[in-house]
Parts: structure tokens; sequence; C-alpha cells
């Protein structure tokens, strides 16, 4: 990292445990007006900047960039690179093609989820595996027996900015990056920037229009001010994990300790979830002869799972957040709890995810909700609906190439 964010060891006992500075915080600390920080994987992170709010709009309604030098990224190369991988997570990733990124989730030997995370792969033998949790110790227990393969931590080998909104390719473009313009979702191309190269990849966790920016850690503070160079006109701003949060909702995105507990990390006894009961069924593929938690999850496939994780729609604005619920309105029989919750000012409506018992899903499904209103808590039972598709899926999202906002 930077020279000046490092302390020496030996003149500060608590130099491994200060938090890092990712390669973009010297622009970010400037922008951060509120100080507003919290800590992902040892590094200093922005909750939001000056209004989580303000900073959702922008990435609804202009464009907003958000810092994932801290997101955990492994590289795995050589001829039993794929081989590992597909042994590892639960998607076929034989048919990932060169240039292309792939959403991808692992799980134990029970069948119980890891994390889940995107694999790019950078070329025939060479892929790269990105996640919200340190995964490399695990990453070399799937190693074993796979001899023709070398993992390498990279986190701090890249410089990764993402770009959301829908003006974010009228930026890139006034960046000079035309290339991107037949970019397909979760496709990936590399161009040239600063004497250097420039990865961008149509990815993102806003379900909008989005790229993500991946550069050589040198290479940070010149493409930020390039950047936001272009994007002043279009309204550019950065967005922290306030705002992220609720554009993910929108889109349907899981987020970890939310929606579910990474397995390796939980305490008590099925307090971690499989990814048939958080409806990631279709990332499961039991054709393959071989992967972790394969066994387990075939029998929760025939048998059926216990829980199940539904997007539901409130009626009224009094957010569910932590809301308990029932299958009846006199609330006697308690049958899940929401995960995450909000008012949607993209969807004009009150929604949220919530994990329920299986057994429910045939019946009604009422949210017993508390809220608070000067200093006095009211209580309000309401009637959900379930919701099949995502909140927020705009057009703009898979357009190629994308409208120039």
């Amino acid at each position: 990292m930077q020279e000046a964010s490092r302390q020496d060891a030996f003149s500060d006992p608590f130099a491994g445990e200060r938090l890092k500075h990712s390669w973009f915080h010297e622009r970010q600390a400037a922008l951060n007006v509120r100080d507003a920080w919290s800590a992902w994987n040892g590094y200093k992170f922005a909750d939001y900047y000056y209004d989580a709010n303000y900073e959702y709009f922008c990435i609804r309604n202009t464009c907003g960039t958000y810092d994932i030098c801290p997101m955990q990224k492994y590289l795995i190369e050589g001829p039993d690179a794929m081989a590992l991988l597909n042994r590892m997570v639960t998607r076929d990733i034989s048919k990932l093609a060169v240039n292309r990124v792939t959403y991808v989730c692992w799980c134990t030997d029970s069948g119980r989820m890891i994390d889940d995370g995107t694999i790019f792969r950078l070329g025939e033998e060479r892929y790269m595996l990105t996640c919200g949790s340190p995964s490399l110790a695990w990453l070399r227990k799937c190693q074993l027996g796979f001899d023709r393969v070398r993992i390498s931590e990279y986190t701090e080998d890249y410089a990764a900015l993402s770009l959301q909104g829908p003006t974010s390719y009228a930026v890139l473009k006034r960046m000079g990056f035309h290339a991107i313009a037949e970019l397909k979702p979760f496709n990936f191309v590399t161009v040239p920037f600063n004497g250097t190269e420039l990865m961008i990849s149509r990815t993102g966790f806003t379900g909008d229009l989005g790229y993500e920016l991946w550069a050589e850690p040198a290479h940070a503070l010149p493409l930020w001010d390039a950047l936001y160079a272009a994007g002043e006109d279009f309204g550019i701003h950065p967005y922290g994990e306030t705002a992220t949060n609720m554009a993910r909702l929108e889109a349907g995105f899981l987020m970890p300790y939310m929606e579910f507990n990474e397995a390796l990390k939980t305490i008590n006894f099925e307090y971690d979830q499989s990814p048939l009961e958080l409806g990631l069924d279709w990332l499961v593929d039991f054709r393959k002869p071989h992967f972790n938690g394969r066994r387990a999850l075939l029998e929760h496939k025939e048998h059926g799972t216990r829980w199940k994780l539904l997007k539901l729609d409130i009626p009224g604005n009094k957010v569910a957040e932590g809301a308990i619920l029932y299958n009846n309105q006199r609330c006697s029989r308690e049958i899940g709890y929401v995960t995450s919750a909000m008012w949607s000012p993209a969807v004009k409506a009150n929604i949220a995810f919530a994990m329920v018992q299986a057994s429910a899903l045939s019946g009604k499904i009422w949210a017993e909700i508390y809220y608070q209103k000067e200093l006095r808590y009211h209580r309000k039972v309401a009637l959900c609906t379930v919701r099949d598709k995502p909140f927020w899926a705009p057009p703009r999202a898979r357009q190629t190439p994308p409208a120039e906002y």
C-alpha cells in the first residue's frame, strides 16, 4: 500500500492492527466531509461521504464511484486451474469463456454456503476470483490433489474502483475508452491508459448500468483524477456502503451477514444457509460429477429445505427492518424474519428480503413492524406480497451499446 500509510512495525507495536488505506484513500478522504468510516477486511472504508440518500440518487440518476480495493482477489493459474475451481464452486466453470465473468458460490461438504463472488477468466489457464471475505485458506484446502496450479493473493496488486449509474458509459466514453461500446454485461476488455493497461468489466453490485475498473496501483490516483475530470459534467460522486446496500437490495442481490452467514464463521448449527435456501438454485449445477457439498445439496433438493429466502412487498412506508413474520394477523405463530428492508425511492415501495419457513410458503405472510415516532414506539401488522423478480431491473443495465444519458 502507499508508503505514507504504512507504519514501521519496530517503531509502532500496533502497526498490524491499524486500518490500511486503499490506493484511492487520498482522494476519498478529502471528499468524506462527514468523516464516516468503517472497516472492511482491514481497510479504512467509507460508510458514506456526505449523505447516503444523495449518494444513492447519484447511483440511480447520474453515476458514482465505490472503492473495491478491500475486496479479496486471488489469481489461480496453471493447467489444473479450471479443475480446482470446478471442484470448489457449485457452478460449471468449464463453460466460462476467456474475457468473461461469472457469479459463483461455494459450500462446505454439508452444503452450507461459505461465500459468493465472481470469477474472471483472464486466459486459457488463468483466472481471478473476487469475494467479500478472505478465502485463501479455503482455496489452499481445495488445492489438495491439484499439483499443476498456483494460487496467489492479489488483493493489493489491483487498484479496483466501481463506477455505477446511468451516465457511467458516457463518462468512460469521454475518457476515450470506445472499446466498451460493445461490452456486454459480465464481459471485460483491456484498454490503454496512462502508459499501461486498464481492465474494464461490465459488472457491479447495484443492478444498474455500471463498470468496474482494474488498474495497477501506481496508476490509481491518475485514474481517479481522469475519471472525475471526465465525469464532472455528469454529476459523478463517490458513494459508500450505506448507498450500496440500498441499491443492491433493490436489485435483489444478497449481502453477507444480512441474507446469509458465512458457514465457516457461524457458531450455532444451521445458523448458516444453503444456496437452495437462498434462491441460488440456478448457481448449482448437479450435472457436474464432483464439487464441494454436492451430496448434501442433492439431499436438500430431493427432500426440500427448511427455509426459503423471499422478496417481499410490504404496504405502507414503515420500513420492516428487524420485523418478525407470522402466518396470521394475530401474530400467534412465527414463521420467519426480515433480513434486509428499506423504502425504495426507485420502486416507490416498501421492500424487504425475508427468511420464511418452507412449510409456511403456501399461506399468508404478515409482518409485525415496530417504528419510532417522537420517541415512542408504535406497532403495525402488514400483509406481505411475495415478489418473484428483482425489485429494480432497468433495461439500461443490459442495453448494448448503452444509451448516453
